[in-house]
C-alpha cells in the first residue's frame, strides 16, 4: 500500500413511484449543501440536480420502477447512482423535434464528467460522476 486512504461520504434514498421528482432533488440539495457545494460551486449543483431529475425520471417512467438513489463523494468524484427494477440499459439518443421526451440520458451525457449504466441481478444502476470545477481545471 502506499499509505494513502479513500475517504467517502454518502446517502441512500428510496424513492417510491409516486414519489415527486422534486422529493430527489431537494434531499441531493440538502446533502450537496452539507459538502458546501451549493455556495461554492453552484453550476455544478444545477448539473447534478438535473440529473438527479432526470435519472429517477426515467426510472419512475421507462422503467415503471421505485428508484433507489444513492450519492457518493469520495474527494475526487460525487457519484449519483440511480438503481431501478428494468434491464434495459440506457443510451444517448440525438434530440428530435417528433418525440416529446427522450433527452434525459443525452443531457446526462453533456453534463456530467462520465457516466455508465451496469446490470445487475434485479435490473440496472445508472452512475453519473461529478468533478469540483478546480479539479477539473488541474486534470
Amino acid at each position: 500500500m502506499d499509505g494513502s486512504s479513500l475517504r467517502a461520504v454518502g446517502w441512500a434514498r428510496s424513492l417510491p413511484l409516486n414519489n415527486e421528482v422534486k422529493t430527489a432533488r431537494d434531499w441531493a440539495r440538502e446533502h450537496l449543501d452539507s459538502l458546501g457545494w451549493t455556495t461554492s460551486t453552484p453550476e455544478t449543483v444545477d448539473a447534478v440536480l438535473l440529473t438527479v431529475s432526470e435519472l429517477v425520471t426515467n426510472a419512475h417512467v421507462h422503467a415503471h420502477s421505485n428508484a433507489q438513489l444513492i450519492l457518493t463523494w469520495d474527494n475526487r468524484c460525487l457519484h449519483i447512482a440511480v438503481h431501478d427494477s428494468s434491464s434495459e440499459l440506457p443510451t444517448p439518443r440525438t434530440p428530435s423535434a417528433e418525440r416529446v421526451g427522450g433527452r434525459g440520458m443525452f443531457l446526462v451525457d453533456a453534463l456530467a464528467d462520465e457516466w455508465e449504466a451496469r446490470p445487475c441481478p434485479r435490473g440496472k444502476t445508472v452512475i453519473a460522476c461529478f468533478h469540483l470545477p478546480e479539479e477539473k481545471e488541474q486534470g
